[in-house]
């Protein structure tokens, strides 16, 4: 790519505008009403799902601490998007600085990045509770699991520092303008005016290899939970095996799902108004719809939550009666 030129000085843009959703005022208005609906019951579910966990005996358990976690994280990763998106919709210049788009960049692929490694991590805590119940106390214990989560976390963030630094290395002098509603690391590579072999083949295979990786884990941890569930000879007891598990395949499938589909499908139309929309409408979808999802998914799925919101709710009762 040649840089973009004026009087023979190269341009240099230090700061991007959003193309956005649309410049539609009363869509806008709409938008900002659904986005901010969305936003505020992501922040509820998930932070109340944390206190929920917190407050509740009986959920201190291995699988409601990585539950609790996942909830914290779904909180972080859609308020590193949504309150952007909402001020670019409120006002005429949607612009950010070059360092606050590395720094959302940063948390939005560090925060996916460590979802994915959750996730996984959840799966082999169900393998071990339904296929090594009399190992459980010892394979999961607190220590363990909290060396899990770190994990997670630190394995996600270094992968998006990886990302991160060789995105930010690049010049970008073809355009400012970001058709996306957030710092994509696609879009952004696309304005740069530097070789960015590199960076799309960071994107392929580092990238493919954590979205790989995880995935696999969850496959062979279920593959061994299925295995093992055939073997019941109850009915009843098959089914309450695997209903501790229906939940997280639910979670599992909808996140990979929306990653694959927004990262890894060809991209034959690249450029078209037709995939930039779609773009929009997936990353959307990926960071303020699927947080919200997760609260909905465990809670209405899950007769422990149930009864431990129901407890709640009697002791809030009895202390307002008494």
């Amino acid at each position: 790519m040649s840089p973009m030129k004026e009087k023979n000085v190269t341009i240099i843009f230090k700061e991007f505008v959003f193309v956005g959703l649309t410049n539609n005022p009363l869509l806008q208005i709409v938008l900002i009403v659904v986005f901010l609906a969305f936003y505020t019951a992501t922040l509820v579910g998930n932070l109340g799902m944390v206190a929920l966990i917190r407050a509740s005996p009986c959920l201190h358990t291995p699988m409601y601490f990585f539950l609790g976690n996942l909830s914290l994280l779904d909180a972080c990763f859609s308020s590193v998007v949504a309150p952007q998106t909402l001020v670019n919709l409120l006002s005429h210049k949607k612009a950010i600085s070059l360092t606050r788009c590395a720094l959302q960049m940063y948390f939005v692929i560090g925060l996916g990045s460590t979802e994915c490694f959750l996730l996984a991590a959840m799966a082999y805590d169900r393998y071990v509770a339904i296929c090594k119940p009399l190992l459980y106390p010892v394979r999961m214990c607190p220590r363990v699991c909290i060396l899990l989560v770190v994990g997670s976390y630190v394995l996600g963030l270094l992968h998006s520092l990886l990302h991160t630094v060789f995105t930010f290395r690049l010049s970008f002098c073809q355009s400012n303008k970001i058709k996306h509603v957030y710092c994509d690391i696609t879009a952004l590579l696309s304005l740069s005016c530097s070789d960015t072999n590199i960076n799309e083949l960071l994107i392929f295979y580092e990238a493919g290899l954590v979205e790989v990786t995880t995935i696999l884990s969850v496959v062979v941890s279920y593959m061994y939970i299925l295995t093992n569930i055939v073997r019941i000879t109850s009915s009843a007891g098959r089914v309450k095996a695997f209903s501790t598990c229906t939940s997280h395949l639910t979670a599992v499938t909808i996140f990979h799902g929306a990653i694959l589909i927004l990262h890894f499908r060809p991209n034959s139309s690249s450029g078209s108004f037709v995939q930039d929309v779609s773009d929009k409408i997936l990353a959307v979808f990926y960071t303020i719809v699927i947080p919200l999802l997760n609260p909905l998914i465990y809670s209405l799925r899950n007769k422990e939550v149930k009864d431990a919101l129901g407890g709640i709710q009697r002791k809030v009762c009895d202390k307002m009666n008494g």
